[in-house]
Order: structure tokens, then C-alpha cells, then sequence
């Protein structure tokens, strides 16, 4: 695996090479960015690279070390994630207990945490101190969505690799055009996806597809089979599988209330879901602009109460109450 395997993230690459080849590699990293945006990748391609024998700044991929990190057994990696819900203290205290051991051919020893932001305080603070005495033989990834999130000690004692989202029209060349995804699903998955690994889970996710299509149709019984829609919400949404996947029904509600507006500024090139086209035109005709303005504004509090302690099920039922005013 190279660098260049991992589609954009440009800056990050850049960064991380210059690193590499100028000898000048951080004691700690956080990658911070949107989950699917490349990050777990990213820093696996970076341990390869410090492991690789040929010392190119990239990872030949062929030799005993990158084949060792390619099939996960290698010695001196050590990946964390959460215990739960949670990074917890004792992890990071067994954690240290591996590290204080001899490194294998006395090479670098990196650890990576996955979702560090969930960290718990006590956990936090317990690598903040091994974080202050550095110790040139270690190395430290720390990956999270949020990297405000963690210790402000800790942010400072680490180098920041943004990682930003891929560019959609990006995850549509990589999963439709090479990929040969469905041009449907592409679509939405890669406007609510980071990048092209979230975007291509939910393609092959069955899930995916079931929510899109719940989605679908609350959203008409939303306009033409009130309250009954309350009851469709129920069933479909609470009284299954999906109810962990109510913020992604919510992301691709408002992608479809985009739609509608582009329908009726005459916009069908930039339409995502292309596929319901026919039947998303007459429901864009039957209610003015600003009622789809304030719909769109009611989709974006209800994902903002989602991310809260709102009870998810009550979020729903009064936004769907509201989009009827």
C-alpha cells in the first residue's frame, strides 16, 4: 500500500511525507476529520512507511515489515479502539505496559487510537503524561471526528493532520465510474459520507438502501398522509433496526428537500436523487418555496436536537408536525 492509494487528502500526504523523507516525524499526531474521510488508513500507510527497509518516504509494500503491517501481526503497531463506549483507563495503562517493554530489532513503536475524543478523563490524563516525556523511539496517532475535543494539553503536546471530506464528484469517479457502484446510491451516500470508505460502506450496507427508502416515504406521507406518517415513523424507524440510523434518515431527508428546491428552480443537474425524479416533481409543485425553506430549517434542527439529549423519537414526530404549517 502507498500513500497515493488513499484518494485526496493532498495536504495530509504532503505533510506526513515531508516528514518522512526530511527525517523530522512528530512524537504525536491527531488526525482530526470526518469519520470515512481516510484517517485509519492514513495512519496505517504512516506506520507502514516508518517500518518499510527501503526508505523512500512511502512503503514499498513488498518487504518483511510492510507485509507485516499489511496483515495486521506486526510487533511494534498497537491499535486501541473503545471499550464500550469509551477509551478507558485501563487500556491505556496496559497500553503503556506494552510499550514499556524492548522494541522488536530495537525499531520504532507506534500506537494508534481510534475515536480518542472518547476518551475518558482519567484515561486522557494518564496518556496526557506519557505524551510530556516523549520518548524517541514512539510514536502516537490519535484519531477523532473532533480534535477540540480532546485535553487542550494533549492538543498541544501532538501535530495536527487536518483531514477534510472528499470532494463528491471525487467518490462518484472512484465508486460508480471504477467502482461500478449504482449511479443511484453513489450519489446519496457520497453527499452524506466524509469520504469514499464511509461512502462505499453504506453502499454495500443493506441497511443503506433500507433507510433511503424509509426515508422516501416519510418524506411523501409527510405531505399527502398526515398523521398517519407518525405512525409509518413507528413502525418503520422505532420499531426496527434503523432507529440507530434516524440521523442518517435525517442527513438524507434534507438531501431530498434539496432536491425539490432544484426542481423548482429548474436545477435537474444537480439532482441526487436522480432516480425519483418523476415522482419528486409533482409534491415540488404542490407547496410553494418558502414552505420548502422552512421544511429544510426544520430538518436542520431536528439534526441538531439528534446530536443532543432530545428524545430521538419525539425530535421526529415534531419536526414532521412542524413541516405541516
Amino acid at each position: 500500500m502507498s500513500f497515493q492509494s488513499i484518494p485526496g487528502q493532498e495536504r495530509a500526504k504532503r505533510m506526513l511525507q515531508n516528514g518522512l523523507r526530511n527525517g523530522k516525524l512528530s512524537h504525536a499526531y491527531i488526525f482530526s476529520g470526518p469519520s470515512g474521510s481516510g484517517r485509519s488508513r492514513m495512519a496505517v500507510q504512516l506506520a507502514q512507511a516508518v517500518f518499510c527497509t527501503a526508505g523512500t518516504g512511502d512503503a514499498c509494500g513488498t518487504c518483511v515489515e510492510c507485509r507485516k503491517v499489511e496483515h495486521g501481526n506486526h510487533p511494534n503497531l498497537i491499535r486501541i479502539e473503545p471499550d464500550g463506549a469509551s477509551v478507558k483507563i485501563e487500556q491505556i495503562r496496559d497500553l503503556q505496559k506494552q510499550l514499556g517493554y524492548r522494541s522488536s530489532g530495537e525499531q520504532k513503536k507506534i500506537y494508534i487510537i481510534h475515536q480518542a475524543d472518547r476518551m475518558t478523563v482519567q484515561a486522557a490524563n494518564s496518556l496526557l503524561k506519557f505524551l510530556e516525556e516523549p520518548s524517541a523511539d514512539i510514536m502516537a496517532i490519535l484519531i477523532t471526528e473532533n480534535g477540540q475535543a480532546l485535553l487542550p494539553t494533549i492538543q498541544s503536546r501532538a501535530q495536527w493532520i487536518p483531514f477534510a471530506p472528499l470532494h463528491v464528484e471525487e467518490m462518484i469517479e472512484i465508486l460508480h465510474r471504477q467502482e461500478g457502484h449504482p449511479l443511484e446510491l453513489v450519489k446519496s451516500a457520497a453527499h452524506v459520507a466524509g469520504g469514499v470508505e464511509a461512502a462505499r460502506a453504506f453502499i454495500q450496507s443493506k441497511e443503506f438502501a433500507e433507510a433511503r427508502n424509509v426515508m422516501l416515504q416519510l418524506a411523501q406521507e409527510t405531505l399527502t398522509r398526515f398523521p398517519h406518517v407518525l405512525v409509518t415513523a413507528q413502525q418503520t424507524v422505532f420499531k426496527s433496526d434503523l432507529a440507530e440510523r434516524l440521523p442518517l434518515i435525517v442527513d438524507l431527508w434534507l438531501l431530498w428537500l434539496k432536491d425539490i428546491i432544484h426542481l423548482r428552480c429548474g436545477r435537474k443537474t444537480s439532482i441526487v436523487y436522480i432516480d425519483q425524479m418523476d415522482a419528486m416533481t409533482k409534491p415540488a409543485m404542490s407547496r410553494d418555496m418558502p414552505y420548502w425553506v422552512r421544511s429544510m430549517e426544520k430538518m436542520v434542527e431536528l439534526q441538531r436536537k439528534l446530536r443532543g439529549p432530545a428524545n430521538p423519537q419525539l425530535a421526529l414526530e415534531q419536526a414532521i408536525i412542524a413541516m405541516q404549517a
